[in-house]
């Protein structure tokens, strides 16, 4: 069984939809046919309730948006995917927060190429936490965000990675 709530954040509304203990998705509120895609296609027999935002997670997301960027490190994400994307999702936490990597860059560390990881990257079902924002052109150029290019350049100023 699944459960999702809501957190407030600056740059809009987090749906979360964790399983057990583990944040399986979290997409920025707006978004609710990328959220209603990824249960369709990996939950889809599951059952979801509305549940109470659950405390430590809370927390986390607001001490990340008072400015701690490391705030969001350890909550623990199970996201479903292929093996190629959760090889990418997993790459995705070693970027640091502050730092931001190419799409380039992010392929050479998983010996692939910058397509194949930039289509993993925009699957991430996990935003924030699986810091997809963190990835740009290999020009500097902002590049590519479900959550639009705005929030990522906000998020990017945020983690003073801008």
């Amino acid at each position: 069984m699944l459960k999702r709530f809501t957190l407030p954040s600056p740059v809009g509304a987090l749906t979360i939809i964790m399983q057990d203990d583990h944040i399986c998705i979290c997409e920025f509120a707006d978004q609710s046919e990328r959220i209603k895609q990824h249960l369709a296609k990996h939950y889809d027999c599951e059952m979801i309730n509305d549940a109470k935002p659950d405390p430590t997670i809370s927390q986390a997301f607001q001490q990340y948006f008072s400015g701690d960027p490391t705030a969001l490190d350890k909550l623990k994400v199970a996201p479903r995917g292929t093996p190629f994307q959760q090889d990418i999702w997993r790459a995705l936490r070693d970027i640091p927060a502050g730092k931001t990597w190419s799409y380039a860059k992010l392929a050479e560390k998983v010996r692939s190429h910058p397509r194949a990881v930039g289509g993993a990257n925009g699957s991430n079902p996990v935003a924030l936490i699986i810091p997809c924002h963190r990835v740009i052109g290999k020009d500097g150029s902002l590049t590519g965000y479900a959550g639009g290019l705005p929030r990522k350049k906000w998020l990017l100023t945020l983690e003073t990675a801008l």
